[in-house]
């Protein structure tokens, strides 16, 4: 879309600092657990799909298929996905599910949820739907997943990672397409949670910092126990995605807004100020 150079993403902010998801590169995306980074990929997914009709895998380790779209399926209608988890949904609300499942179920959209992938399956895997599909960008959530088989990752986790990182941006290269890795940043980041998450966070981290084209470290743009506390989950909670690294373009934050109850995130420049909790 609109002059960018690489796949547009939906979120305007982000795509001005990067122009876009670039082939053969290696976009990583950080954060603490169920900070909603797979919220936002699937976000991404659902922008390039949906919008866009551009071919898609993701490998999924974590989540099945089945709650992938589901949550697809949420933040696409603006459901609650709480709600449609317990059944609590009225005739207006099946008519949103009905319609938005009718549009995915069309979109160029390929899961692959084997948990338990070694990074030369999933290459292998990747390939096979390459040459299937054409896709033409690949989510992987998430990295601490995966494993080597390799006997001298077999000692060494950091080794191990070393070698999953460089099979990610290997298989980048080899397709031409963009790849997004999720990754856990460190445990580190629990003890103070106040700190803006920095690439020294990544787990494990030398060789996924080095391999990496982008890092983008999402955290929240509040303190846990100064003014304001944590919003209300009905309503945005306000974050960052810090691009800590970018090879060919400027660092610093993207201000985004996420919609916990539909698993969505908004660029923050975009959200109507009535959504958004005042500090």
């Amino acid at each position: 879309g609109g002059g960018l150079s690489g796949l547009s993403t939906g979120f305007i902010d982000f795509d001005k600092m990067t122009d876009g998801l670039h082939e053969a590169e290696m976009i990583v995306i950080a954060a603490r657990p169920s900070m909603g980074k797979t919220s936002l990929a699937m976000n991404i997914v659902e922008h390039v799909t949906l919008s866009e009709n551009i071919p898609v895998g993701v490998f999924s380790l974590e989540m099945t298929a089945e709650s992938l779209v589901t949550r697809m399926i949420c933040s696409n209608a603006r459901l609650n996905f709480k709600n449609l988890r317990d059944g609590l949904l009225n005739a207006n609300d099946f008519q949103r599910i009905t319609q938005t499942a009718g549009k995915l179920h069309k979109a160029p959209l390929y899961i692959d949820d084997t948990p338990g992938l070694s990074i030369l399956q999933l290459r292998a895997k990747a390939r096979r739907m390459h040459s299937q599909y054409g896709i033409k960008l690949i989510v992987i959530d998430y990295l601490q997943l995966l494993h080597s088989t390799s006997r001298r990752a077999s000692d060494n986790r950091q080794q191990e990672v070393a070698e999953i990182s460089s099979g990610i941006k290997g298989l980048s290269k080899e397709l031409g397409v963009p790849v997004i890795v999720l990754c856990q940043l460190n445990r580190e980041m629990e003890k103070d949670k106040n700190r803006k998450p920095r690439l020294s966070d990544l787990r494990e981290s030398g060789s996924i910092e080095q391999d990496a084209d982008l890092v983008g470290l999402l955290y929240k743009a509040y303190s846990e126990d100064g003014e304001g506390g944590p919003p209300d989950e009905t309503e945005g909670v306000p974050v960052n995605l810090l691009l800590a690294k970018q090879r060919n373009g400027p660092t610093g934050d993207v201000p985004m807004v996420f919609l916990k109850s539909y698993t969505r995130f908004e660029s923050a420049s975009r959200v109507d100020p009535g959504d958004v909790p005042n500090d």
